[in-house]
């Protein structure tokens, strides 16, 4: 039953992980503990509902929880001075360049709920009610939480000299 899940919805699940982590290792680590998570607790799927929206909240909720936990970790700033983090920052692989490079930069300094309900609705297809959904937030603030990211996204970019939020 799970592997006809995962051939149904496994490409649109990685195209997610690779958004939310914009780094492959990352990306493929959420994957996995997703569908770990998944097979743990497909009993208590509800049948009646789609399957894509509860799959997606799995997936968020998993990425949020290892963010939280990264935010925790005495090494998440644990460098013994400036030139120590800036010699890591240094060797760690720089992104390929994409045609909307500096829209993608943008949403990433978009605050955490804001940025993940904009990914899920513009780059997932979701709809507001399946956004909704998936974060467990009712519609209005999905439609809130976007009109105030276009707003600071259309700020961001008309001043594109500098992206900060």
């Amino acid at each position: 039953m799970i592997d006809q899940y995962i051939r149904q919805y496994g490409k649109r699940l990685y195209g997610l992980c690779m958004t939310l982590c914009a780094n492959r290792d990352d990306a493929d680590d959420l994957y996995q503990d997703t569908w770990i998570k998944v097979v743990k607790n497909i009993d208590s799927y509800d049948t009646s509902k789609e399957f894509e929206p509860w799959l997606t909240r799995i997936c968020v909720n998993t990425y949020r929880n290892g963010l939280r936990r990264l935010m925790k970790s005495p090494i998440f700033n644990g460098f013994a001075n400036d030139d120590e983090k800036q010699a890591v920052i240094e060797n760690v692989k720089s992104p390929e360049a994409t045609d909307y490079s500096y829209l993608h930069e943008a949403i990433d300094k978009l605050p955490e709920k804001l940025r993940v309900t904009v990914i899920l609705f513009y780059f997932k297809d979701m709809d507001v009610a399946a956004t909704s959904a998936t974060l467990g937030i009712p519609e209005g603030t999905v439609k809130s939480r976007l009109n105030k990211a276009r707003k600071l996204l259309k700020e961001v970019l008309d001043n594109d000299t500098d992206i900060r939020f």
